[in-house]
């Protein structure tokens, strides 16, 4: 393989996801140098469109920030799927793809026509990935929700906050952005192995619940074995202490710090300076430390309140002790000087936000520069030149369909 030739590099995916996790995974492919095909429709807007953050506070179907970064490398075309003719125009582009991916509700695509059986006629060693909420089987396979549903249904709902809070949640993170398009793009390149060493197709039933048990693997262990059923306890730990976020000098400005040994408790010790208070008996042993860790948290804080969260982080650091600044996005994205230094962030230009930050892949390959390849598309930004040029439409036909309100 060629230095210069990206990783997934003649692949084509029919992309019919959107919002989070679909489109998350999808994007991977095309970062990766896969050509990932968006179909869209103005009728049914993917949601993710209406969702801010908007470039210059202005909205619109081509502004969203959040749409952009989880759409980055993929062209991007408007078929509406209720035409008539719409099927027999999918199903040409299905017959030059090697992956289909959508994330609707069980039984969408083949009310379209395009369940696995139907796109397997088409080309019979066609990768199909359907991540519905529940799958398509069992007795909640009709079931729907967000990242926010998924959630709650899996248990990461129930411990996140504080004691005696209602859960908190985490938004739609974990569901969207970690487990779910991880495992989606493991389980299609395992496929792709598949079939490069058999030559055949397969159908993966992809539930998002599922991913998201793999976080909970403590959890389901400590209450398997011990019988105990773990709760919300916001920053507190089973057995660490100090461990939690303290304040720092300035306007909501913290640090997380965390010792697991009674090593690095001296060493926290010794960059405080002694104080007297840190000395006492009572907290030279893990255990002690935990058993009275509320009262050592107001010690702590009374002192970290009054220290730099980048200087005490880089000093913590170097005597053993793991922190880290409590960093905001403009911290992240401007000031932090590991993602500046391996390039996590990318400017790329768009149709009409212009030049617009990205994230990077979050890997570097040794023989490969893997990056976003090209901004979001807009919607229906490459229509005609996929009709065109891979399908084989003539400009006629093109402004036919049009005309007919197909590609819109």
């Amino acid at each position: 393989m060629s230095e210069k030739r990206l990783p997934l590099a003649g692949l084509r995916v029919a992309d019919f996801c959107w919002i989070g996790a679909g489109s998350y995974t999808t994007k991977i492919f095309g970062d990766l140098g896969a050509d990932v095909i968006k179909i869209e429709s103005s009728t049914r807007l993917d949601s993710l469109r209406l969702a801010g953050p908007y470039k210059d506070g202005k909205p619109g179907v081509n502004r969203s920030g959040y749409f952009a970064d989880r759409n980055t490398s993929k062209r991007g075309i408007t078929v509406d799927m209720k035409h008539p003719k719409a099927l027999g125009l999918i199903r040409k582009l299905i017959a030059q793809s090697d992956i289909v991916a959508n994330n609707f509700a069980a039984g969408v695509m083949e009310k379209f026509g395009l369940g696995y059986e139907d796109c397997k006629r088409i080309r019979p060693d066609i990768l199909y990935i359907g991540m519905s909420m529940q799958g398509s089987q069992g007795p909640q396979r009709d079931f729907r929700g967000t990242g926010s549903s998924i959630a709650a249904l899996t248990g990461i709902q129930d411990l996140s906050g504080l004691p005696g809070n209602v859960p908190a949640g985490t938004g739609t993170n974990y569901p969207d952005h970690l487990p779910n398009p991880c495992h989606a793009a493991f389980a299609l390149l395992a496929a792709l192995r598949h079939r490069r060493r058999t030559g055949q197709g397969q159908c993966i039933d992809f539930a998002q619940t599922e991913p998201m048990l793999s976080l909970m693997g403590p959890t389901f262990l400590d209450l398997t074995v011990n019988g105990r059923l773990q709760q919300r306890r916001g920053n507190d730990h089973p057995w660490m202490a100090p461990h939690g976020v303290y304040p720092c000098v300035g306007k909501d400005r913290w640090i997380a710090i965390t010792v697991a040994t009674d090593v690095q408790w001296a060493a926290l010790v010794g960059v405080m300076g002694s104080p007297a208070w840190a000395l006492e008996s009572r907290w030279q042993t893990l255990p002690q430390r935990h058993r009275e860790r509320q009262a050592l948290d107001a010690l702590l804080a009374a002192w970290t309140a009054g220290q730099d969260r980048y200087d005490l982080m880089r000093r913590l650091q170097a005597a053993g002790v793991p922190a880290g600044a409590v960093q905001d996005a403009h911290d992240v994205t401007r000031e932090d000087p590991q993602l500046a230094h391996r390039g996590h962030w990318i400017r790329m230009p768009h149709a009409e936000m212009g030049e617009s930050i990205y994230n990077n892949l979050p890997f570097r390959l040794s023989r490969h520069t893997v990056q976003p390849q090209r901004g979001a598309p807009l919607l229906g930004e490459h229509t005609r030149e996929v009709l065109g040029s891979l399908l084989g439409l003539t400009e006629a036909e093109i402004d036919a369909l049009q005309a007919e309100d197909l590609l819109k």
